[in-house]
């Protein structure tokens, strides 16, 4: 501890009127003074002064000294963080600084000291806690279960688009706004958007619903000639946040937690660039996290290859890399428009009508494509919401010797299914393709059957989903995303064959789909020469065949790799 006299100099002495307002205090009565930000009575006078004021804000500076009342041992010193103990002067010290009834013959054992249950201090803590609803903490949950969503808003995505292209962000957009017309659903969605909404086709939604503002429209826009111009209004429900995805998962964060706070059971719905997300606001989606926030997390644009002409900027191919860490967030990437009404029907289910402390992320496209009927089967559903399900596979691939799976997901399953094609017209493969819809489910489900498994050593052991699901699958597995390649790898282990990871790592390029798919080598070509080359490493094909593969797809061999180039 600092000398009072030390303290006179250099803290009082630096101006004449401090050293005056102390000069009727000896050094030991210095050395030994409470400062304001350790002294309670002197907090609580800040506050006071602070809630009487009235007609502007008010700042309260409180000084505090790292290690207050440790003396030698570590007041005002860098070391206290790593103080462990304090020797017996130190801890009488101490004890007599702050008043402890301790006595010096018991100090040696470092006590723990508690003030009787009659005493001011413990009435004091006694009756806050009892204020506060008792000793463990807990969340009152006053909103009431809704209903559940009626079937008919999802039906038409199980048709597909029948031959018509749209992309899997038109098919988000347009089952957000069938949501939103619904009298009862309709009102607790909350939309919510950082950027320009015409990026992710949402102007219909302008008319639809408005957008939000406390004072209105105050000026005409400038596409005010236009059919969906940009609607401002008091009771809009679009929150159109500008560009701040900080702003806007708070205001996110404060709609999926009104189920609690508010007894409201408000459904978010927070879209944006999947660039600008878990990388730009990975902290703020860990405290929505935390705190048991629902609602659906909407990374538009997704992918590393879809969106063209970008450059880096937004091209994203690791996001649902980073959503792994989240433990009660489900990560999908679907592909199809059944998927995606599977997905968000079976969200708003668990969140809001089972009243699961859970949220979702899911990632769209802006890559117009042919969006297929959903398959038949029970299986289907199951096999979305768990992770993956078998898209496609015949009775003349069957009979074909060679075997392979391929594993798609996203935008990039279009790839695969060219990659099909070419497998089977070329080169005598026949190759069946899944769906892969959620790597993190599946992962997830495989490393809680081991860890049942583990424990429980005596039992029949579980056996992971993705296991068992492809478990008759003959072949290598060659797995295709526009995610990094970690992805499908944190598989392999449970995965029952050879599996070859073809992803997106590194930087990327401004060039348009095609360009960039060849450069980070996840399209139908480099899908289909994996598919090949697993093949040789089992020995079903010559090394020959390999190679010429090779030069009749057109692949250069001795290009950079994507990876560090």
């Amino acid at each position: 501890m600092e000398s009072g006299a030390y303290f006179r100099q250099n803290l009082f002495g630096t101006d004449p009127r401090l050293l005056k307002m102390v000069e009727h205090l000896s050094d030991e009565q210095l050395a030994r003074m409470r400062l304001g930000g350790h002294d309670p009575i002197k907090v609580h006078a800040a506050y006071r002064a602070a809630v009487d004021h009235v007609g502007s804000p008010t700042i309260i500076l409180a000084k505090t000294i790292k290690g207050y009342g440790l003396g030698e041992a570590g007041e005002g010193k860098n070391i206290t963080h790593q103080q462990k103990k304090l020797n017996e002067e130190e801890l009488e010290m101490f004890r007599s600084r702050f008043g402890i009834p301790i006595p010096d013959e018991e100090l040696h054992n470092a006590p723990f000291y508690r003030p009787s249950d009659e005493s001011a201090e413990i009435k004091y803590m006694q009756a806050r806690r009892q204020q506060l609803g008792g000793y463990m903490p807990q969340r009152k949950v006053l909103a009431t279960p809704l209903k559940s969503v009626p079937e008919a808003y999802f039906e038409e995505f199980y048709k597909g688009t029948e031959g018509r292209e749209a992309s899997t962000t038109m098919v988000f957009v347009r089952l957000l706004g069938k949501l939103l017309r619904d009298p009862e659903l309709g009102k607790l969605i909350v939309p919510i958007i950082p950027d320009e909404a015409r990026t992710f086709g949402m102007e219909a939604l302008f008319r639809q619903v408005g957008i939000y503002s406390s004072v209105g429209q105050l000026y005409e826009p400038v596409d005010m000639d236009t059919l969906l111009y940009y609607k401002e209004a008091k009771n809009g429900q679009i929150l159109e946040e500008g560009i701040t995805e900080a702003g806007s998962v708070c205001s996110f964060i404060a709609a999926g937690t009104a189920y609690a706070n508010h007894g409201i059971n408000t459904i978010p719905f927070f879209i944006y660039y999947s660039m600008f997300g878990f990388q730009r606001i990975g902290d703020l989606i860990w405290a929505a996290a935390d705190m048991r926030c629902r609602g659906f997390l909407v990374g538009g644009t997704a992918g590393r290859t879809t969106l063209a002409g970008e450059g880096l900027q937004h091209q994203d191919g690791h996001s649902h890399v980073l959503a792994l860490p989240v433990p009660n967030l489900l990560a999908y990437d679907p592909a199809f428009a059944y998927e995606i009404a599977i997905i968000i029907q079976d969200g708003i289910k668990r969140m809001y009508v089972d009243q699961e402390s859970i949220f979702y992320y899911l990632t769209v496209t802006n890559e117009p494509l042919h969006m297929p009927e959903m398959p038949k089967g029970e299986h289907v559903r199951e096999g979305v919401l768990r992770g993956t399900l078998p898209l496609q596979g015949s009775r003349t691939r069957r009979m074909l010797k060679l075997r392979v799976q391929l594993l798609g997901s996203g935008t990039i399953m279009y790839e695969v299914l060219k990659a099909q094609t070419i497998l089977k017209e070329k080169y005598g493969v026949g190759a069946d393709v899944w769906s892969v819809t959620s790597y993190k489910e599946l992962y997830r489900n495989a490393n809680d059957c081991e860890r049942w498994n583990m424990l429980h050593p005596g039992e029949a052991p579980r056996i992971p989903f993705v296991t068992e699901t492809l478990k008759d699958a003959p072949g290598p597995f060659i797995a295709a995303s526009d995610y990094m390649k970690v992805l499908p790898e944190s598989l392999a282990k449970w995965v029952p064959g050879q599996l070859v990871a073809l992803g997106t790592d590194g930087f990327g390029r401004s060039e348009n789909r095609a360009a960039l798919r060849d450069f980070f080598e996840v399209d139908a070509k480099h899908i289909v020469l994996a598919t090949l080359g697993a093949l040789v490493r089992e020995n079903k094909i010559s090394l020959e065949a390999v190679k010429q593969a090779i030069h009749e797809l057109g692949i250069d061999a001795e290009k950079l790799n994507p990876a560090t180039s």
